[in-house]
């Protein structure tokens, strides 16, 4: 059973991305904020779960979580700042989607920059102990998606939503297998790129070939 919360008591987010290491398409962050008597014990990180069981769980985290957000981040912002960057902005941004305000934030990984809660937010009656505009308290969780329920929640939310865009993308760009990779760096997808060459959705700073 994975962790519920690191603080109890207060409103905890969790975040985490997908994508981070294929050679195209957006990287895929997400952020969720779980209920207190949140109960899933089939949820986990992401990877460990099959293709069929992240499928299932996904409405059911949309349907009960207090908020979620993804945001996409795509492959000529990556190469401009980078994959880490891009990572951790993505977080930010899907932060700044959610419809109530976190007090703390859990982060899979051990990179993340401090976030400022924005300056508004829509029908948030929440939190009126977070001011407007100050730094939201972070804590970065090394295999976090295999620890806490919100990370974990986030992980499966990234990766659906990204997966599902892979597909539709896939028809767009045939030939890469991208309804099978899903742009990660398998052979036959650099086998692809070597004899019909790189798409607009690659990442030109990775290692492609």
């Amino acid at each position: 059973m994975l962790k519920p919360f690191l603080y109890p008591g207060i409103l905890e987010a969790g975040c985490d991305e997908a994508g981070r290491g294929c050679l195209c398409g957006p990287v895929s962050c997400a952020a969720v904020i779980l209920p207190p008597d949140f109960e899933c014990p089939e949820l986990n990180d992401s990877k460990q779960l099959t293709e069929k069981k992240r499928a299932e769980l996904r409405p059911y985290i949309e349907e009960n979580a207090l908020a979620w957000a993804v945001v996409m981040v795509d492959a000529d912002e990556i190469d401009r700042i980078n994959i880490l960057n891009a990572s951790i902005i993505g977080m930010h941004r899907a932060l700044d989607r959610l419809s109530i305000r976190p007090q703390h934030i859990l982060v899979d990984g051990n990179r993340f920059k401090p976030y400022t809660s924005p300056l508004s937010i829509d029908g948030d009656t929440s939190t009126e102990s977070i001011p407007e505009g100050i730094i939201i308290p972070h804590t970065t969780v090394v295999k976090g998606d295999a620890t806490y329920m919100s990370i974990a929640a986030a992980s499966v939310l990234a990766k659906t939503h990204r997966d599902e865009l892979m597909d539709k993308l896939a028809k767009q760009y045939p030939g890469y297998s991208w309804e099978v990779n899903k742009g990660y760096p398998t052979k036959a997808h650099r086998a692809a790129i070597a004899t019909l060459g790189v798409t607009p959705l690659h990442r030109k700073t990775f290692r492609l070939l």
